[in-house]
């Protein structure tokens, strides 16, 4: 089947969802341009119509996870919810957001490495800078997601629905379980997406739950 030309309209978050999968499938070092094209039916030159470069394509894909994640956490902690429902509801959307997405979520916990060690390779200034600033940004974000689960869990612990913890181990903690299951997660198996986050739920609120 003939590739399509760079000028043909393609859908970008089709070619992020795509090099997730790739991603996924062959690991970041042994991805190629070439490879992600050709998962889209896209010639090469065309997919460098859309991303400067592989280090761009793989930074967009956890942008780009990354911001449906936390507008769905934001939204949960604006609500006038207890903080252990509001923790529910983090978790559960966190994990069905991982389950749903097992590329971005595996991206996630492998490939953060290969985007901290983009150093300029290419020679250009313009280039490492603009990539520099994106990729500082991505990591403001991403603290900003790991500080929404903090702020409520140390709200809860302040009213007394949870006991006194290490509020930041036990975020890390969450967080990294959470991360975990896009590596170990396959659909079609023993319990779908939302069972997964069920059992999550009951299993960090029973943890947490402030004793008599």
């Amino acid at each position: 089947m003939a590739r399509k030309p760079a000028d043909q309209s393609v859908d970008r978050e089709d070619i992020l969802w795509a090099a997730a999968e790739v991603l996924h499938r062959n690991g970041y070092e042994a991805t190629t341009m070439k490879d992600i094209a050709a998962q889209v039916n896209l010639t090469a030159a065309s997919l460098y119509h859309h991303f400067k470069n592989k280090d761009f394509l793989l930074l967009n894909v956890l942008e780009v996870g990354l911001d449906l994640t936390v507008a769905k956490l934001e939204a949960i902690v604006a609500s006038d919810m207890t903080s252990a429902e509001k923790l529910a509801g983090m978790i559960r959307s966190h994990v069905v957001s991982v389950t749903g997405n097992v590329a971005v979520g595996a991206a996630m916990v492998f490939e953060i490495r290969a985007v901290l060690n983009v150093s300029g390779k290419n020679g250009d200034d313009k280039f490492m800078q603009e990539f520099v600033a994106r990729r500082n940004q991505f990591f403001a974000r991403r603290d900003c997601f790991e500080g929404l689960f903090r702020g409520v869990l140390e709200a809860g612990i302040e009213t007394g629905e949870f006991r006194r913890v290490d509020a930041d181990i036990v975020t890390k903690a969450i967080l990294g379980a959470h991360n975990w299951v896009g590596v170990w997660f396959r659909a079609g198996g023993r319990l779908t997406g939302e069972q997964v986050a069920d059992v999550m739920v009951d299993t960090w609120l029973a943890a947490l739950r402030a004793t008599d």
